[in-house]
């Protein structure tokens, strides 16, 4: 029997679960004696029939009967218990069933921040997660003293999967001091997480202790990976935002694992204002930079340089992969410019929604309203609320025209690969009424 299953592995569990199912069926039905029932419900005319059959055929000669256009589940109450029991068992055979994972990609200052907030904001249907792989990071950072890019891509690897399917287990691994009872005060950035901020999982804070650790616009202790399991798998869908992954093809297992729906948006944004939004952001990281800025040329073959070329190639690259569409990416990939959602910011929601196969909650719509057309810029460089359309040409006049001439020498293909127009004076680089964006449908 198995070879005439399909190839395709999703198919294949689809296909095996489904005769779980309705072996089910039948032992519920001996249960509760439905059979018996329904037989009752059917005319004179009909002859005996199966389990099996009753199941599935009675359902479908009800319709056609103009005295009988209810369903079997209106017909038997019993049905709908039996119902339950399935949708019980559905969930405990693959908890990930039906549900769709979203992984956000991108770089610092990219603006992901923002974007992750679209998927934050959906509401009560959406298990969303702030940057877990900061502590991946971190610790192979402080093992090795750096970041070895062979070791962190599968270790990634494994703690996403482990998050899409509502495992804290492989994650808890790499914080630290690790956690005591699957309980930790250390989640990088819990705050930025609705999931991880409403009851159960915002335990309450035990006075004296942890008093001062606040989660959005209220006060929890320590985190219980437990019950963040038990709401994760509660939820309809699943979103990791993250700036730490190099390659996008070290995903590749995720989108092969028939467990996991996974969609993938990348986001990328001007690399010349990038530098500029990080200069501001990391300003004792960037020194060089913003000591080339004031006093000196850049010297193209120092290490700040070759690291700036190394991001842009890696972008590029994982960009380049995602766009031909292979096999593994066909229909999971999406690429989103920061500039387009600036500018447009509830058409390019509308449209990742639609990627996603994710109803567009009016709770979003309300979000991006407010924080898209803010009068006033709120003070921090990690704010999201912002007027999204001045931010889109605000670097131009923070960013002196040689250290632009050096980003577009050094990520002049990626720049090319995303419609970023190169600036052949510092005249045209500050001068509003020239666009440096191409108009381009990555679709």
């Amino acid at each position: 029997m198995w070879k005439h299953l399909p190839v395709c592995p999703r198919m294949r569990i689809k296909y095996t679960v489904f005769l779980v199912f309705v072996v089910a069926l039948v032992i519920i039905e001996k249960e509760n004696n439905i059979i018996s029932r329904v037989s009752d419900k059917l005319t004179p005319r009909q002859t005996p029939q199966t389990p099996l059959q009753v199941t599935i055929v009675a359902p479908l000669a009800a319709t056609k009967q103009n005295d009988s256009r209810s369903s079997i589940g209106k017909l038997d109450p019993g049905f709908r218990h039996m119902k339950r029991r399935l949708e019980n068992f559905t969930e405990q055979a693959d908890p990930s069933w039906g549900k769709k994972h979203i992984l956000l990609l991108a770089t610092t200052r990219t603006g992901s921040s923002f974007v992750g907030e679209f998927f934050n904001q959906q509401g009560e249907n959406m298990f969303y997660l702030f940057e877990p792989l900061w502590h991946v990071e971190r610790a192979l950072t402080l093992e090795t003293g750096g970041t070895n890019a062979s070791a962190a891509g599968p270790a990634y690897r494994d703690v996403l999967q482990g998050l899409f399917l509502c495992d804290f287990t492989p994650l808890e691994g790499f914080i630290e001091p690790v956690p005591i009872d699957h309980v930790t005060p250390n989640l990088f950035r819990r705050e930025s997480s609705s999931s991880l901020c409403e009851e159960p999982v915002c335990s309450p804070v035990v006075k004296g202790v942890f008093e001062r650790y606040r989660c959005r616009t209220r006060r929890c202790g320590p985190l219980n990976f437990t019950l963040a399991s038990e709401s994760c798998r509660q939820k309809e869908h699943r979103a990791i935002k993250s700036v730490r992954v190099r390659q996008l093809e070290t995903l590749r297992p995720l989108a092969e694992d028939p467990r996991l729906d996974v969609k993938f948006i990348q986001l990328v944004r001007d690399p010349r204002a990038v530098l500029a939004s990080r200069m501001v952001a990391f300003s004792t990281k960037y020194k060089n930079w913003k000591r080339w800025a004031v006093d000196g040329e850049v010297p193209v073959d120092d290490d700040e340089v070759r690291k700036l070329k190394g991001n842009c190639d890696n972008i590029r690259l994982s960009a380049e992969a995602g766009l031909k569409q292979p096999e593994w990416l066909r229909e999971r990939y999406m690429l989103v410019r920061y500039e387009d959602i600036a500018r447009f910011p509830m058409r390019k929601a509308t449209e990742m929604y639609q990627f996603t196969g994710i109803p567009f909650t009016p709770k979003v719509k309300e979000w991006i309203l407010k924080n898209t057309q803010a009068s006033k810029e709120v003070s921090g460089v990690y704010s999201t609320q912002k007027n999204s359309s001045e931010q889109v040409e605000k670097w131009r006049f923070s960013i002196p025209f040689k250290l632009a001439q050096v980003v577009q020498k050094v990520c002049g293909p990626t720049m090319k690969l995303f419609g970023y127009k190169f600036a052949e004076s510092k005249e045209m680089l500050t001068d509003k009424s020239i666009s440096l964006i191409e108009e381009k449908n990555f679709s």
